[in-house]
């Protein structure tokens, strides 16, 4: 058997994580939270705050952010023929295609994650407050096509009813506080519809905002509805094998423009998380230039790949053996993030979503 490069190999990509690490809740205040620095050359690693963060990037930088909105996707309701169940949607509303029935309700097809104890099987009827599902066809690990039947505004629905799906490590129940907490300062109503936070944008407050402009900072905006498939873990032990799930982006002519002004000029694009640069990454590998786009994308970006948009990163800390962390790796070098990460463990970093955050530049 002809062994994994360790670049490709699943298990590089690893590190121990004390579960305490992994915050359950976000900081008392919003920006509060701590930075790990990165320095690409050096290696150097360094602690600081992320209120630091106006001071750490260079005048004149481009900020991309993702400004998508986190709906509360997960419903939870009854089986016709009894039982609980719940469904949390995965289609963006904004792709929703809905037709209208006679009666003035409307339908659309959708998909999205079904969980109850006895599996909903294909046909059946599930019944929510002004929402009913009809079992289409159903996939791996919950995932189903479902008919979707409604009357009046489907995100008011969600909305008023609808459950923030956090995180499978977060191990509490959503909480008021978290309709704005999971959301970023900057996340637009027309938006709407990701079922998971970009995160990295989570730690920006309007009083850092413009601590960014008076330093020349810019900021710049793309979207990109985040599924839950940000959570799926990568099960090849050869990351090549690997086949990862699409998200729908958008980048603007406004913002294609401000990128191709700042590449132009030298000053450096630094992306807000992974959602950005995925989104930025994939407009550049889809049309082979700074453009316009709009576009599902599958784009998987692991050791080989260069980076042609991204200069620096601002990001959380990631999962062991998720395409995430491949990804960081794959900007930074596998060692330098895994030493990094290991660093972070021991000075008491908080992980993941609700947690602390890495500037990479």
């Amino acid at each position: 058997m002809t062994a994994i490069p360790p670049e490709f190999n699943l298990q590089s990509y690893d590190f121990d994580l004390p579960e305490a690490q992994i915050a359950q809740d976000p900081t008392e205040k919003r920006g509060a939270s701590r930075l790990l620095v990165l320095d690409r050359d050096s290696g150097e690693v360094r602690d600081a705050m992320f209120a630091d963060i106006p001071d750490l990037l260079p005048p004149g930088a481009l900020l991309v952010v993702n400004n998508t909105k986190v709906l509360p996707a997960r419903l939870i309701g009854r089986k016709e023929s009894g039982g609980k169940v719940e469904f949390l949607l995965l289609t963006p509303l904004a792709l929703i295609e809905p037709g209208a029935n006679a009666d003035g309700t409307r339908t659309a097809e959708v998909e999205g994650l079904l969980k109850a104890s006895k599996g909903p099987r294909q046909g059946d009827r599930l019944l929510f407050p002004g929402i009913e599902l009809r079992v289409l066809e159903k996939g791996e690990f919950g995932r189903a096509k479902v008919s979707m039947r409604w009357a009046g505004d489907l995100a008011e629905h969600f909305l008023k009813q609808g459950h923030i799906p956090l995180p499978p490590y977060i191990h509490r129940k959503d909480k008021s506080e978290d309709r704005t907490r999971y959301q970023t300062v900057y996340s637009r109503e027309d938006k709407l519809g990701s079922v998971a936070a970009p995160t990295a944008g989570l730690h920006f407050t309007p009083s850092i905002m413009d601590a960014l402009a008076a330093r020349d900072i810019r900021m710049a905006e793309v979207t990109l509805y985040v599924g839950y498939g940000t959570f799926s873990p990568v099960r090849a032990h050869d990351i090549r094998e690997h086949v990862m799930h699409a998200e729908y982006a958008e980048v603007s002519e406004e913002t294609a423009r401000a990128i191709a002004t700042a590449k132009s000029e030298g000053r450096p694009v630094v992306a807000v998380g992974t959602t950005t640069s995925r989104t930025l990454e994939s407009m550049a590998t889809a049309l082979g230039e700074i453009g316009p786009y709009k576009g599902w994308t599958d784009i998987f970006i692991r050791p080989g790949y260069g980076f042609k948009v991204v200069d620096q990163l601002i990001t959380n800390f990631h999962l062991p053996r998720s395409s995430l962390i491949i990804m960081v790796c794959t900007l930074a070098g596998r060692q330098q993030i895994i030493d990094a990460y290991n660093h972070a463990v021991r000075q008491g970093f908080r992980f993941f979503s609700y947690g602390d955050a890495m500037l990479i530049r």
